[in-house]
């Protein structure tokens, strides 16, 4: 015990003759980050400790952006200019606001120095001192290390000074006399112009880290290592490209396959810039299938944030930014690229929507390529737990149990393209619209072009007769499950803006044999998928099914989206004039047997059909069945109950 207390005495005796020391020859700043609690304690100490696991951010080879921990939002961010070294400058583009300007391109072991820099100190926690030379106002010189506490100070510790280690890779070159020695191992840094760091004297320390910084330049220029190998580092300039000439090529031209690349910017929660590899390709990506709150430029320059925006882009920089990542790039729609960032820990678009930083989106969740349900999954969870974005969220009340929800029927009319009716097991009938879908529509243009003309919706909307002939062959007589997803309220007629009324409508997946039929026809192009509102609840429970599917239509051209001339209908309608049907009588009695079908039942005896291969509609009385059509017509008038079996059974014929 008296061994333990002598140890532990002998220890901190070490460590004050120590602090002394150091007090006296180094640094002037006395802050000490408390690694706990992220603030600032005013203590006397040469260093700032900072965990940089996700607050890091390398502007150059000399050039560090460190931030604390978060504390109820977003740290601020500092930058450390490491002392002594100076690397080569980045390309950079032109500025926008300035015609004059040109593009720049590296300068020879510019972009090899700072990833070096990214590589070792993204991800790790680093100290570093910082110098607060005389006169110079605007910037923060200092040393960082790798690793944490008085260990980052030993001399044959894991955590060298990072300003050594590029000069000793020949990444950097000695500057002013102050001190700073990482980078220089390396090769890739450079002495830079007087002007560019400040002297001994503005510091009043440093000529030891000069002194071990010029040694470790003359070792990398013996070894010949970057900087100084042959050939002047002309094949360390990166062919930077800004813009994609065909941006949509580009992207299908990869097939989805994974592309390495950094995070070289976040714009908000959402959208990256990113460099592209090998062929350093510097691109802007939104992720699939989520939007973030964003930033809002003002008339006056400025940016306002929309809540939680800066929560949001800070949540995708600790984890994002300058990291390794690899991107599927998915879409281009209007020369946006849409794509998802693979990341080793994880899927940032789950996570933003896991913890309320982000929302769905219909227009882009139908190309990404990880599983939609997944995204539906994590906005639900933040949605249950009230999150962020989703603090004030109301969950919609469900006005069906079980029964009503999901129910067999029997399919005895196809009304339209979006529209059956089906007969219970009570026998009840009732009309169910499929979710989310909108059958095809005539253009206002092409419908008043011929006033006079009769409409015919059925065969003069391009595409609807297909969409209603494949539901009829599909469902016409068989069973089928139905899950009802919501009940559209009826709308009232309004007398100015000519709005019609519809009624309550019941609307409902319906699926055969495992097959959605509202999925089946959108993936034929025979019907197109319903925009909602963010906010609107209302909708297929497979929509992001449907949203692909109308995305693999569009792509394929089938249907409504493609390119080729519409279909036309030319049938003639005899049903109502007597002359063209006597025309149309020989005709039809030399056909002898034909198919026919029924398009509505006037009544027992009394059909309408439409004739495929004759293209006719005629109207078509049963032989020896008037005593019925009488009686049913006499029943339909008097809107009579009880109805005799032998009325009944012509009846149910439709």
């Amino acid at each position: 015990m008296h061994k333990e207390h002598t140890y532990a005495f002998f220890n901190v005796v070490v460590r004050i003759i120590a602090a002394k020391l150091l007090h006296h020859t180094r640094v002037n700043v006395h802050m000490k980050l408390s690694k706990r609690t992220g603030v600032d304690l005013a203590m006397h100490s040469k260093f700032v400790h900072l965990k940089s696991s996700f607050k890091c951010r390398v502007l150059s080879g000399c050039a560090i952006i460190v931030r604390g921990q978060p504390r109820g939002g977003p740290p601020p961010e500092r930058q450390i200019n490491l002392s002594n070294i100076r690397t080569g400058a980045l390309a950079r583009r032109a500025a926008q606001a300035q015609p004059e300007s040109k593009d720049t391109q590296d300068e020879p072991w510019a972009f090899q120095a700072r990833e070096f820099l990214r590589k070792m100190v993204i991800g790790k926690e680093v100290c570093f001192t910082v110098d607060r030379p005389k006169g110079v106002l605007t910037r923060e010189y200092g040393m960082m290390y790798l690793g944490k506490g008085d260990g980052a100070f030993g001399p044959a510790g894991s955590s060298a000074a990072l300003n050594s280690l590029l000069i000793r890779q020949s990444c950097c070159g000695p500057s002013q006399p102050t001190g700073s020695a990482i980078i220089i191992s390396k090769g890739a840094v450079f002495k830079p112009e007087l002007r560019s760091q400040p002297t001994s004297s503005q510091l009043g320390t440093g000529a030891p880290d000069l002194a071990r910084l010029s040694d470790l330049e003359d070792q990398a220029r013996a070894s010949k290592k970057g900087l100084w190998s042959e050939g002047g580092g002309s094949q360390t300039i990166r062919d930077l490209k800004y813009t994609i000439e065909n941006p949509r090529n580009y992207v299908d031209s990869l097939h989805q396959k994974p592309v390495n690349a950094i995070i070289e910017h976040v714009r908000d929660g959402c959208t990256v810039r990113a460099l592209l590899l090998p062929d350093y390709y510097l691109v802007t990506v939104m992720l699939s299938g989520v939007k973030c709150p964003s930033f809002k430029r003002e008339p006056d320059g400025n940016e306002s944030p929309e809540p939680f925006a800066a929560e949001a882009k800070f949540f995708t920089e600790s984890r994002l930014l300058q990291r390794d990542v690899q991107i599927i790039l998915e879409s281009c729609p209007n020369q946006i690229i849409l794509g998802t960032i693979l990341h080793p820990n994880g899927n940032i678009t789950e996570l933003l929507l896991k913890e309320g930083f982000a929302r769905c989106v219909d227009w882009s969740i139908a190309v990404y390529s990880q599983g939609a349900e997944k995204l539906r999954a994590a906005e639900r969870s933040a949605k249950e737990r009230k999150v962020r974005i989703w603090k004030n969220y109301v969950a919609p009340t469900a006005n069906l149990d079980q029964k009503e929800r999901q129910f067999v029927a029997k399919v005895m009319q196809v009304v339209n393209a979006d529209a059956i009716v089906v007969k219970l097991n009570s026998g009840e009938y009732k009309t169910i619209h499929l979710s989310s879908i909108r059958p095809p529509r005539l253009e206002a243009e092409e419908k008043n072009k011929d006033k006079d003309k009769r409409f015919r919706p059925l065969y003069d909307i391009p595409y609807m007769f297909e969409a209603r002939e494949f539901m009829r062959k599909k469902l016409i007589g068989k069973k089928v499950n139905v899950t009802v997803d919501y009940i559209r309220a009826a709308t009232m007629a309004l007398e100015t803006s000519g709005v019609p009324a519809f009624p309550e409508r019941t609307c409902a997946t319906v699926s055969i044999g495992g097959i959605n039929i509202a999925e089946a026809l959108i993936s034929k192009g025979l019907a197109t998928v319903i925009r909602y509102r963010q906010d609107d609840d209302q909708r297929s429970s497979h929509y992001d099914e449907l949203l692909a599917a109308e995305a693999r239509a569009i792509k394929n051209g089938k249907g409504l989206h493609s390119k080729k001339e519409v279909p036309i209908h030319r049938v003639a309608d005899i049903s109502g004039e007597t002359q063209k049907a006597k025309q149309f009588l020989p005709f039809l009695q030399r056909a002898g047997r034909s198919e026919a079908v029924v398009e509505y039942v006037f009544s027992g005896s009394r059909l309408k059909l439409y004739m495929p291969k004759e293209t006719c509609l005629i109207t078509f009385l049963l032989a020896d069945r008037k005593f019925l059509h009488y009686r049913c017509m006499n029943e339909l008038n008097d809107k009579l109950e009880r109805r005799t079996q032998m009325s009944n059974q012509p009846c149910a014929l439709r």
